[in-house]
């Protein structure tokens, strides 16, 4: 199991990027619209760096859903290696079945 204040500051962190999620988008787009003056450029890069640091979306850690573990994470299921195996091996997932050959 994780830790606690890590899990919890990825939670923080999720909800300052959906928070921001507008404004970074529209900062984004103009600070990389090559049709747009530079010094306009400039200033929306300016304004993206005056955002919380933990309102970029890449600081976002995929985390397992029951454990909170960071490695080994699979999308699709939302769990860690570890976990998905546990509760694939109970029948526990639907449509997720142990392979033999």
């Amino acid at each position: 199991m994780a830790k606690l204040s890590s899990i919890n500051k990825n939670e923080r962190r999720k909800k300052l990027v959906k928070q921001y999620a507008a404004k970074y988008e529209k900062l984004k787009a103009t600070a990389n619209d090559k049709s747009l003056d530079e010094t306009e450029r400039l200033v929306a890069r300016l304004k993206l760096a005056e955002l919380p640091r933990n309102a970029n979306p890449t600081r976002v850690r995929n985390r397992c859903a029951t454990t909170g573990r960071p490695r080994g994470y699979y999308r699709k299921f939302g769990l860690n290696r570890i976990e998905l195996r546990d509760l694939g091996n109970k029948g526990m997932i639907p449509g997720l079945t142990k392979s033999s050959w």
